[in-house]
């Protein structure tokens, strides 16, 4: 049960996340479908292949396409002004760290399921909720987020170490763990937080 609810959730919002990031950079009608499904299924394709899963398994998720198309579609249709909005407010961050949330449990989940060793789970968390984005920032030619100093791939990471752990079996505690990384996101997000950098430039001087 929470595995199903995390896919659709995670679904539903990284389809929103693509589809937003396509129109604002202006790509045509197939362009956003692409963008909005390689977002939705990007990071669970690359874990699969990296641990195992017969990636057969993706095209069986019949229902997780449908949904992600009616949401591409819905966000595709709505109106310029509403659009424009969600463009401004930057909505789709919100959007992407649902995704991050949702698929980074369900990515420690597959990999726990599986006895992988904690180190592999960590991966899958961190593939599985970053993956789609990465592949989208690219597509669309921006800096993907897992790159940047803000600190994104280091909650998923976390996520899956306390699945790893253990620590996270029963429903409520896999429900509280997402609630728990969408909320330290959003407040990464929120209030700049940074990993440490080292400029090459600054070297120089």
């Amino acid at each position: 049960m929470v595995w199903d609810v995390l896919n659709v959730i995670g679904t539903i919002a990284f389809a929103m996340s693509g589809t937003i990031i396509a129109m604002k950079v202006k790509y045509d009608i197939i362009g956003t479908y692409t963008l909005g499904l390689i977002t939705a299924f990007g990071g669970g394709a690359i874990r699969n292949l990296l641990i195992g899963v017969p990636i057969i398994e993706l095209w069986q998720q019949t229902t997780l396409f449908i949904i992600a198309i009616i949401t591409i579609t819905i966000i595709f249709l709505l109106p310029y002004n509403f659009v424009d909005r969600l463009k401004e407010w930057n909505l789709w961050n919100l959007f992407d760290a649902i995704g991050l949330s949702a698929f980074a449990v369900q990515g420690a989940m597959q990999a726990h399921s599986m006895g992988m060793p904690i180190l592999a789970i960590m991966f899958s968390a961190a593939i599985t909720g970053a993956g789609g984005g990465i592949i989208r920032d690219v597509l669309a030619q921006q800096t993907p987020n897992v790159f940047r100093k803000e600190v994104y791939l280091l909650w998923a990471m976390i996520a899956g170490f306390i699945i790893g752990m253990g620590w996270a079996e029963k429903p409520y505690q896999l429900y509280t763990l997402f609630s728990i990384i969408l909320l330290l996101r959003i407040i990464s997000y929120r209030f700049k937080w940074c990993l440490p950098i080292r400029n090459f430039n600054e070297l120089q001087a």
